[in-house]
């Protein structure tokens, strides 16, 4: 059995956008023994012309970023890895219509009966004209909202609910715009937006959790979502600055869907910048933690062994490298919106790594 789908010839793969998770994604494809490629669309001018290899840290691969989607278009890919900031449903089901796959981190796509209806139908309707797929996938959502959960519920006879609980230390991402301006941290609590942050992750975890409940034979009866701030017991000084003491430190959001009034799938995030902080949530080094409650009871820890001075590092691969491994389980995929229960388990082509 082959770890992933093969063909005579490697997968034809565009990256579109450079940010964190698609320089990773980037680096990937060109160092892929399955996938070579063709194209890199940027968003900004001075990335324009540039080679790509030059602009994820390798040599140069002889690709030249363009700001161009007709020049994309043009390369005839078999599939673009599609990580921009903000979505256009313009440039996907151009690219799609096209005849090219997607695969992509966006979280809008994970559940296409989450779609604004007019914008799942030009969608669809792309992939029908050109024949292609769209996939959304990362590590959350994604990994620890559908993939595990599933493997973890083939156990099961009955399931009362899975409780499935992220620890991210943001502590050392040098990114005062992101922690700060963003997502708040260092803001009073009056200041702090607790039911901003709710309305986000409901919209981008709730449609996930709801694939592997319907997946199961279950559905929901609403999805909610509740967000909380915590705020350091002392000042505090991170890679992205100073939180002050008093000032928010730490957030925690719950999204949950509901059968008959009681939670069936939970999603909790704890986000935060220490652990010095006014309020008892048993905070724990990055990771996720989940619980099965069931007739086969079962609780899976998971942890990063990664020092902290690599995490930054380190840490892309988790959302870009589910990607880049789906590209040949996409290209292969029946035309239209794919979830993660209509493609086969996704496994990682390592045929040509190097003995270390």
């Amino acid at each position: 059995m082959t770890s992933s789908p093969r063909r005579s010839e490697p997968y034809r793969v565009v990256q579109w956008a450079t940010g964190n998770i698609g320089t990773r994604a980037l680096r990937t494809v060109i160092e892929h023994p399955n996938l070579s490629l063709v194209g890199l669309y940027v968003y900004s001018e001075d990335k324009a012309g540039r080679d790509a290899g030059e602009l994820c840290g390798l040599g140069p691969v002889g690709i030249k970023a363009t700001r161009s989607i007709a020049e994309i278009v043009e390369l005839r890919p078999d599939c673009v890895l599609y990580m921009p900031l903000t979505p256009e449903v313009d440039d996907v089901c151009t690219l799609l219509a096209s005849g090219a796959n997607i695969v992509t981190t966006r979280t809008e796509f994970h559940n296409p009966a989450h779609l604004e209806p007019e914008d799942r139908e030009r969608v669809e309707a792309a992939c029908r004209l050109g024949g292609s797929s769209l996939h959304s996938t990362g590590s959350s959502p994604g990994f620890i909202t559908e993939a595990l959960p599933l493997v973890l519920t083939s156990l099961q006879r009955r399931l009362d609910c899975i409780h499935i609980r992220e620890y991210a230390d943001v502590s050392s991402r040098n990114s005062p715009e992101l922690l700060f301006d963003i997502m708040g941290f260092n803001q009073s609590r009056e200041e702090a937006s607790s039911e901003g942050r709710a309305w986000y992750l409901r919209s981008a975890f709730g449609p996930s959790l709801e694939v592997v409940a319907n997946a199961l034979g279950l559905s929901f009866d609403s999805i909610e979502a509740v967000g909380e701030v915590a705020c350091a017991r002392k000042e505090t000084r991170i890679a992205a600055g100073v939180v002050e003491a008093g000032k928010v430190a730490a957030q925690r959001t719950t999204v949950t869907g509901l059968r008959y009034g009681k939670p069936l799938c939970t999603f909790t995030a704890n986000w935060f910048v220490t652990q010095d902080i006014d309020a008892d949530w048993q905070l724990r080094a990055n990771g996720w933690s989940i619980t099965v409650e069931g007739d086969t009871p079962l609780q899976v820890e998971i942890g990063f062994p990664v020092p902290a001075e690599r995490w930054a590092s380190v840490s892309p691969g988790l959302t870009a490298h589910r990607a880049v491994n789906a590209v040949p389980y996409v290209c292969e995929a029946a035309p239209g919106i794919r979830t993660s229960v209509e493609l086969p388990q996704i496994i990682a082509d390592l045929s040509e790594q190097r003995a270390r």
